[in-house]
């Protein structure tokens, strides 16, 4: 499956789950709410994966968790808050350069309309 079709997937799950439960939950409601659309879909959902971050020669022994991670292709970053930030948009390119994964999707659910609470993260590599 291409990325763009993956990436529609779970927007159109994304706006179920909104029209559904609205704005104003609890985050992990969202999440749960999400992965139940995203297998009616039949697309392979990870949940709160665990990720190790390396730092020069060594892992960092604190870990942190990606909120969900579609097809092991697309990360989502589940947000419930006014707007979206640049420091969510930072958080997430960060994420993504850790993993390797070149889409990313800020789902912020407590936007009036779920279209107005999405954002697509590209990383791109630079060449020297």
């Amino acid at each position: 499956m291409k990325v763009n079709q993956i990436t529609d997937k779970i927007i159109n799950a994304a706006i179920d789950v909104h029209k559904t439960l609205g704005p104003g939950l609890l985050e992990s409601l969202y999440e749960e709410a999400l992965c139940y659309e995203l297998g009616q879909r039949e697309l392979n959902v990870v949940a709160q994966q665990t990720l190790k971050v390396p730092y020069k020669d060594i892992v960092l022994k604190g870990k942190f968790r990606l909120d969900l991670v579609v097809e092991d292709r697309v990360i989502i970053e589940l947000k419930n808050v006014e707007r979206i930030l640049p420091i969510h948009e930072a958080q997430i390119l960060t994420y993504m350069k850790i993993t390797n994964k070149k889409i990313g999707l800020i789902l912020n659910f407590n936007a009036p309309l779920m279209k107005d609470g999405i954002k697509r993260m590209i990383l791109c590599v630079s060449v020297v």
